[in-house]
């Protein structure tokens, strides 16, 4: 029986079936699987091994295992990228040989990013190279010239206010051939490479448009030898899904040394580079820059531009996080307004809707304040993601504040001479009413003394979501009560 010319492949993970199926067997997501021209073997067909071949597997000689301890482990040396956020991220800066995958939203500024680590690495006598598939030559040369025309105005920015003069420097090639971006990169032997990006990429030789799941699994294991075998630190732009992962099969995650994700709002000025998997550093650093009119810059101490943001207004209290090893201090806002809808809404942004739901549930169980009835809306300010659990403390009290009107620390009524100092908090928010305590409460404490901020809820200090409520509440006593 002949064998079939097409297969049925999985977009999310790349799990092959010879028929189509609603439900992708691999990875149970739906929707996902599409037809594809099947490609023929590269090998021969290959036999079991002789009986008695001994340490030979079909004519391949058996490889010879060495002890950990007689491995070499030579320290290599890393390229700064000029961007301390970036290098924060990557755990030092990039290793020669590594392949990066960059992704995020369009529009978020992936490409200007790369396009500023680029232009410090070339001043600093790097060589680079940046491969576009998207974008004319023209067209990154417009972004190149406003990175390199020096701003007006400083404009309280964190960064140097000066141009980048180096970005209209890198060389470029506006080319999707895999084959002939291979070529350049053995012609040129860059330090660093940008391809901008994996999905545009199209190797001829496979069936299949760009960005299909075998063009993506090729492109990127063909960059990958590329990169190991000239020491070339390559960023592959990767492109997202809606729902905010990476495109294309999983196994393309599994295969490149660092994953990174660029996250933020288009319509807000901040952004958050984050690493979900990295093998050559910590995967719990974040770096945040602010997008301006030349582009990205470094927010050096984003806790000073969040609080000095903080409104100070009843549903408003300040989340004492952290991000890796650095402490963070962001403000959390939250309005409950009655609903006229069965079941109310329960809106979030920058934190997970289950545990919105969670710590909802605590407050009208064991703190006396339901939201049954009303609708509650839930926002981190500036465009940041508090996924951690210390972040449940933040979202009760600024809940509960706006439910009842009352500003955090103040005289209940929000009136005064003065505004009232924003109160900061952190802790876990357990089922019973109790509150867990979190890594690094120290540095939390001092980050959030360091900028003079009133009463600092904790665990250590009330054990209870109740007395939590009566310290940063102090005229709801008798409400929660």
């Amino acid at each position: 029986m002949a064998r079939s010319a097409t297969i049925h492949v999985c977009t999310a993970c790349g799990h092959e079936t010879p028929r189509w199926l609603g439900q992708c067997p691999g990875c149970g997501a739906w929707g996902t699987i599409t037809e594809e021209r099947a490609t023929k073997p590269s090998g021969g067909r290959g036999g079991k091994p002789a009986a008695g071949s001994g340490a030979r597997a079909g004519g391949v000689p058996a490889g010879r295992p060495t002890r950990l301890r007689d491995v070499s482990a030579p320290r290599v040396p890393r390229l700064r990228t000029g961007l301390g956020e970036v290098d924060r991220v990557l755990g030092g800066g990039l290793v020669p040989g590594s392949l990066v995958l960059l992704g995020g939203s369009p529009g978020i500024g992936k490409s200007t990013l790369l396009n500023t680590v680029l232009g410090h690495l070339q001043g600093a006598g790097t060589r680079t190279l940046y491969v576009s598939g998207e974008e004319s030559a023209a067209q990154v040369r417009l972004r190149a010239e406003r990175l390199a025309a020096p701003p007006a105005e400083d404009g309280g920015a964190d960064g140097p206010p000066v141009g980048l003069a180096a970005a209209l420097d890198v060389p470029i090639l506006a080319e999707t051939d895999l084959a002939t971006v291979i070529a350049t990169i053995e012609e040129e032997r860059p330090e660093v490479c940008v391809i901008d990006s994996v999905q545009t990429m199209h190797d001829p030789d496979l069936t299949g448009a760009p960005g299909s799941v075998g063009q993506v699994r090729e492109v990127a294991g063909r960059l990958m030898e590329v990169a190991k075998r000239l020491d070339v630190a390559t960023v592959l732009v990767g492109h997202v899904t809606k729902e905010g992962a990476l495109a294309g099969p999983r196994v393309l995650e599994h295969l490149v040394d660092c994953v990174l994700q660029f996250e933020g709002e288009r319509e807000r000025t901040y952004r958050t580079l984050r690493a979900s998997k990295n093998r050559f550093g910590s995967t719990n650093e974040a770096g945040v820059f602010e997008m301006r009119g030349v582009g990205l810059v470094e927010v050096l101490d984003p806790s000073a531009r969040f609080v000095g943001e903080a409104t100070r207004a009843a549903g408003s209290v300040v989340l004492c996080a952290m991000e890796g090893t650095r402490p963070l201090l962001v403000e959390v806002q939250a309005l409950v307004s009655p609903s006229e809808l069965v079941p109310p809404r329960r809106v979030c942004n920058g934190i997970d809707r289950n545990r919105l739901a969670l710590v909802l549930a605590v407050l009208g169980r064991h703190a006396g304040l339901s939201t049954s009835t009303h609708d509650v809306f839930v926002n981190v300010v500036g465009g940041v993601r508090a996924d951690e659990p210390g972040a449940d403390l933040a979202v009760a009290l600024a809940v509960a504040s706006a439910a009842r009107g009352i500003v955090p620390g103040g005289d209940g009524t929000g009136e005064g001479a003065e505004p009232p100092l924003p109160v900061a908090c952190f802790g876990e928010v357990g089922l019973t009413g109790e509150l867990r305590g979190v890594a690094h409460a120290d540095r939390r404490l001092a980050e959030a003394r360091k900028f003079g901020l009133g009463a600092v809820v904790s665990p250590e200090r009330c054990p209870t979501l109740r007395d939590a409520l009566r310290t940063a509440l102090p005229r709801a006593r008798k409400g929660a009560a």
